[in-house]
């Protein structure tokens, strides 16, 4: 049991580790979902209606226009965030 969970922990770490950047502008939902912290599928579905009906992200900051994405998101995935 003690071996599954450290597995289990060692697999998430990793996971998170390599989580990479993501174009904000150009990535579908089911991408900001997997890639960005602290955000699933209801506000990643978000993120795509924005964006289609606003243009595209003129710079980072400009995601906590979208309803669920606050400071602390964007603290938590500022390394993550492209915006080209």
């Amino acid at each position: 049991m003690f071996k599954t969970l450290i597995t289990t922990i060692a697999l998430f770490a990793s996971a998170a580790a390599f989580a990479g950047p993501v174009n904000i502008n150009t990535a579908n939902a089911e991408t900001l979902d997997a890639e960005l912290n602290g955000v699933g599928p209801v506000t990643a579905e978000r993120i795509v209606a924005y964006r289609e009906a606003n243009g595209p992200f003129a710079n980072a900051e400009q995601i906590m226009q979208v309803k669920g994405i606050g400071e602390r998101t964007l603290e938590k995935n500022a390394q993550d965030i492209l915006v080209k």
